[in-house]
């Protein structure tokens, strides 16, 4: 049985996809946020899943609060920390130390738009597709090895959330499939890139 941590910020609708997976041979140790009014840490709570927050504006830097976090997470012994959400940049302390269990969404099709805004920009650079990239996290901003990449079309007239919720429809099925290909042994990272050694890579881009 492998344990695993998700950290939040919000609702945490990647939490629950995972959760409801029933991963087999996975854990849901605890759910973790910044926020103590995350609408996710409630979700959880009902579920009996260990919670608990930490507010970040209460630590005069990003290494203390991150450090404060790590103990937070390692109380639950992790063996996956799965960031659903999390909207805080990691110190490379915090990468370092959960190196090659530290997994992440972002909500582009990487290495295109890095950071925030992402739907926004990719309609405004005028781009026809847009996506979500899971990856492992690296001390360097949305760039550590990928794992899976889902692909949706932007359609004429589209708005930024109408490419928000068509991307998050494909998160929802990309992610939780994410953290069992590695509850299972399945990833094995070769430099940059991540080998799935039992799946049909093809399967892992879906085009909705």
């Amino acid at each position: 049985m492998k344990n695993i941590v998700i950290l939040i910020s919000g609702r945490g609708s990647n939490m629950q996809a995972i959760v409801n997976a029933h991963i087999p041979s996975a854990r849901i140790a605890a759910v973790l946020s910044n926020s103590s009014s995350a609408a996710g840490l409630a979700w959880a709570a009902e579920r009996g899943i260990a919670t608990d927050s930490l507010d970040h504006k209460a630590f005069g830097s990003r290494a203390a609060f991150d450090a404060a976090m790590m103990e937070k997470i390692d109380a639950y012994r992790p063996d996956l920390v799965v960031l659903a959400g999390f909207m805080r940049i990691l110190t490379p302390e915090f990468c370092t130390h959960y190196a090659g269990r530290l997994i992440n969404i972002h909500p582009s099709i990487l290495p295109a738009f890095t950071g925030l805004h992402t739907h926004e920009r990719a309609l405004e650079a005028g781009c026809r597709v847009a996506g979500c990239t899971i990856h492992f996290v690296t001390a360097e901003l949305d760039c550590g090895p990928i794992i899976a990449q889902g692909v949706v079309p932007i359609l004429d007239g589209d708005s930024a959330d109408d490419v928000a919720a068509r991307v998050l429809s494909v998160e929802h099925r990309l992610f939780p499939q994410a953290v069992a290909d590695f509850v299972a042994g399945r990833l094995k990272i070769s430099g940059n890139r991540v080998i799935n050694t039992e799946r049909d890579t093809d399967t892992q881009a879906l085009l909705a």
